[in-house]
């Protein structure tokens, strides 16, 4: 039986990648999207189903749900990996762009997963994947809200994952780290306020070491081959880092006490 992974942000990086690497391996892939209407190239490919899905929207994930398994059958995997990053001044972010970075990062996800936890249990089988970051393990300056959401997605992933255990399904993180996306244009907020001038030499050394560290990323298909392989494995292995980065940075951390971990990080940065 051909299986079908349900994927929301398909329009672009980590997500796009994953639906091209799935449909390649000869799975249906729901490809989800906020603007389905503005999609091509995976609409052209057979057992593709590009529809809306909207985390911050109840009734779009309801929709592409239904429509997934009308369309195919049944589903036996879920990707979450719409994302959405909030960086800046704590100060200086309205609140509503805060409840927003943990609505599409958190709750988005866990609102599709209830969605579709329905359907793997009447499977009784499947698997959540859900996508984390390096910056869900380690933190960077003025990532206050980012940070706060991935290390929520860590958590309660782990918790999860004892709870679906008892219906058959595996839960997996995959956690990369820089990525060659168009993240930081599409989905990275900066908030900063110049009036604030006790912070500015943090901001500028913060923007100028993001900017040196985004110029080595992984391609996206290393992270959807990732994936790929927590999905296929057939084991119960819970996290999974993405690229040679994210592992060796990921290890380090767990290797190192705070104090030595977060003095190296400043002296990255330079502040």
């Amino acid at each position: 039986m051909t299986r079908t992974i349900l994927i929301t942000g398909s329009s672009s990086g980590i997500g796009r990648a994953s639906a091209k690497h799935f449909h390649e391996q000869g799975w249906n892939v729901i490809a989800t999207m906020r603007g389905p209407e503005k999609e091509t190239e995976l609409t052209a490919l057979e057992n593709v189903l590009v529809t809306r899905l909207d985390v911050q929207d109840s009734a779009s994930i309801t929709t592409a749900v239904d429509a997934g398994v009308e369309r195919f059958g049944r589903i036996d995997v879920l990707l979450n990996n719409a994302g959405y990053g909030a960086y800046g001044l704590l100060e200086a972010i309205p609140m509503a762009k805060a409840r927003r970075q943990f609505d599409v990062n958190v709750m988005g996800l866990l609102e599709t997963t209830k969605a579709v936890l329905p359907h793997l249990r009447a499977n009784g089988s499947g698997t959540v994947v859900n996508i984390s970051s390096i910056g869900g393990k380690v933190t960077f300056p003025l990532g206050t809200l980012y940070h706060g959401s991935k290390f929520a997605v860590e958590g309660l992933s782990e918790a999860l994952h004892y709870e679906l255990a008892a219906i058959g399904v595996r839960v997996k993180l995959v956690e990369p780290g820089i990525v060659d996306t168009d993240f930081a244009g599409r989905s990275f907020d900066f908030t900063n306020d110049e009036s604030l001038a006790e912070y500015q030499k943090l901001v500028g050394a913060v923007l100028e070491g993001q900017a040196q560290l985004g110029a080595a990323g992984d391609k996206p298909e290393v992270v959807a081959e990732t994936v790929y392989r927590a999905v296929t494995d057939g084991t119960d292995q819970l996290r999974y880092p993405a690229g040679p980065f994210a592992a060796e940075l990921i290890a380090q951390r767990a290797a190192t006490d705070d104090a030595t971990f977060l003095g190296g990080i400043k002296n990255q940065f330079g502040i």
